[in-house]
């Protein structure tokens, strides 16, 4: 193995994945509990912060310091419509600071307050922390994907998550773009085809097509998809559909209960789950609400009829993207399934019909699948030489339009969506008042024709215009796109050749330089955090096994052993026990003092059963 190694993280809405290229092939990594897949949550306890499984496995008891979604609002403001949508499903307290998002918490007696930013950099780093033990090395460089829509402050949110988790960002690549990796490199094609990729995952919908030739050129030809639909979205109109039966049955709303929402919400996942496997199940929560328990039977049936507005709206992005690409649906060659929501049936009916009974491509793990073309992107990135990655070329394009605002709060485009990346375009603007000596410059992302409708990236006031009548002076703006496709704005004057660059400012949604590098601080106190409450379960183990050991040790001794010093030491080990359930905040030191009283009283009484070998 190369001494340094790049993996490629699917930071999912609702799982992460991890994988990496080594030894010719895509290994996909499993974590301390041997799954594949991570659930994308962050818990904070009165003693610990989870993340993963452990977080998820306790968000019915702990559900206002349960922090899952977190990628539905990453780069967003609080006052969007899709944020305050969510809001209404989740039990923890999402707070609005000058319009930016923050998280609360309570964690250890003390409120605490979290961006999106911070939570996501927290499952990444359970990735990398996943990854490094797996390879048995130090993980540094990585490729995270994001889906195809997310706009420029949702990728540069996600590229700060990777630097506050202690990350080298080689690149942000999208996830249909990742998934078509995969398929590619799994069908080894030779001839050229144009692939649509319909990535449902838990959060998103994401639809790209995507021309591969000679198996190695990856041409991205269309995108589209909805940020805000996914198999959570399922999740929570079957949720809404049994509080209202609830509430019917019972006139009792348990929507003001966080726990009694997060178990509905829980129990409906698991039967939408089921669901693409049989036509029928039954949703059990006992003890719901107010000791009542809820009971029902639900069928595939009455899914699709409860969920069918939004299962009916997957077809939107299928057209928009053939219609991108000026592709008739008789010209793919392949409908591939990524993310796990495709494993509905009805998706995948919806799908079939749309392409007069086409049959889908589900050759590729649906789980996977994105994280396996991202450990390819981050393998190529590196100079990996492998033949799996040495000749892929990989064409990306802009999901959305990106302009300035120009009088009468219009938009003059400078990108068109559907632009190949990494590109460069420069347009000449032209001054508006005479004698004008500056210009604000306000460039948003966005299809409609008024800037009111798009979105604001940032703006900068640029000065030192020479003074001439209107029309007269100039300024050329270039937006510069990288490979990421994150956007750079240069201004310059050709008059003066004064040129500036565009930061996008703290206040328009980016976190600023000074605050990643607190939030960077306070991941390595979590980390430090993290492994102190390692070691301190690994000695409450060692003091727990001891005293069972001592207990079984003392047993087979029989007749070896007096009576009265099996009593000592029996009764040492019952205390140490009650000790371990009295003193559930002990630290390390108090817990080794423990053991090693214990270990003198059963060495000094059953010394005669070591010196014989009968006790080790």
């Amino acid at each position: 193995m190369s001494p340094t190694v790049a993996v490629g993280i699917d930071l999912g809405t609702t799982y992460s994945c991890v994988a990496v290229l080594q030894n010719g092939r895509v290994e996909v990594i499993p974590n301390e509990l041997g799954y594949r897949v991570t659930p994308s949550y962050v818990a904070f306890t009165d003693t610990e912060r989870l993340v993963g499984n452990a977080a998820k496995n306790q968000a019915a008891m702990n559900p206002k310091n349960t922090i899952f979604d977190v990628k539905r609002i990453i780069g967003r403001k609080f006052m969007d419509e899709t944020v305050q949508k969510d809001i209404r499903f989740w039990p923890f307290k999402v707070q609005n600071v000058n319009n930016h998002i923050k998280i609360k918490v309570e964690y250890k007696g003390r409120t605490k307050s979290f961006t999106p930013e911070e939570i996501s950099s927290m499952v990444l780093m359970k990735m990398k922390e996943t990854a490094e033990t797996y390879l048995n090395q130090k993980v540094k460089d990585v490729v995270i994907t994001v889906p195809a829509y997310f706009n420029e402050l949702q990728k540069q949110a996600t590229k700060d998550a990777g630097t506050i988790a202690g990350l080298n960002v080689l690149r942000i690549i999208n996830e249909p773009t990742a998934a078509a990796l995969a398929y590619g490199l799994d069908k080894g094609t030779q001839i050229k085809k144009n692939i649509l990729v319909f990535d449902f995952g838990g959060g998103t919908l994401d639809v790209s097509i995507v021309a591969i030739s000679e198996g190695s050129e990856y041409e991205v030809k269309a995108t589209a998809g909805d940020t805000h639909l996914g198999g959570a979205d399922l999740d929570n109109k079957i949720a809404a559909h049994f509080v209202g039966e609830f509430k019917r049955e019972y006139s009792e709303d348990i929507s003001e209960s966080p726990r009694a929402l997060r178990r509905m919400l829980t129990a409906c996942e698991q039967a939408k789950i089921i669901l693409s496997c049989r036509n029928e199940t039954c949703i059990n929560v006992e003890a719901l609400f107010e000791g009542i328990d809820f009971s029902t039977k639900f069928t595939r049936a009455r899914f699709e009829v409860v969920c069918a507005d939004l299962l009916s709206s997957i077809l939107n992005p299928v057209e928009r993207a053939l219609a991108d690409a000026k592709l008739d649906k008789s010209e793919i060659d392949e409908v591939v399934l990524a993310g796990g929501s495709t494993r509905i049936p009805k998706v995948q009916n919806l799908l079939s019909e749309f392409f007069d009974g086409k049959q889908l491509n589900k050759s590729i793990n649906p789980d996977e699948a994105i994280a396996y073309g991202a450990a390819l992107q981050a393998a190529k990135l590196t100079g990996n030489m492998d033949n799996l990655v040495k000749d892929i070329i990989l064409k990306d394009i802009t999901p959305l339009s990106l302009g300035i605002e120009v009088q009468g709060k219009l938009m003059s485009e400078i990108v068109k969506r559907g632009t190949t990346i990494p590109t460069k375009l420069t347009k000449t603007f032209t001054t508006v008042e005479d004698y004008q000596t500056s210009m604000v410059v306000k460039v948003y992302e966005g299809e409609r024709p008024m800037i009111k409708d798009n979105i604001l990236l940032g703006s900068y006031r640029f000065t030192g215009i020479l003074p001439a009548l209107r029309g007269v002076a100039e300024l050329n703006i270039t937006f510069d796109i990288n490979d990421d496709g994150i956007l750079n704005v240069i201004m310059e004057d050709p008059s003066t050749r004064q040129s500036n660059k565009l930061l996008i400012k703290d206040e328009i949604s980016r976190l600023s330089k000074e605050e990643i590098e607190r939030m960077l601080a306070e991941a390595e106190l979590f980390k430090e955090e993290d492994e102190k409450n390692k070691k301190l379960a690994e000695i409450r183990n060692k003091l727990e096994h001891f005293t069972y050991d001592v207990k079984r040790a003392v047993g087979a001794a029989g007749d070896k052993l007096s009576e009265l010093d099996q009593k000592s030491v029996l009764e040492a080990c019952d205390n140490a026990i009650l000790w371990l359930e009295r003193n559930t905040l002990a630290d390390i030191e108090e817990i080794q003092f423990e053991l090693s009283e214990l270990q003198i009283i059963s060495s000094s009484k059953m010394a005669n059963l070591y010196n014989q070998g009968q006790y080790e």
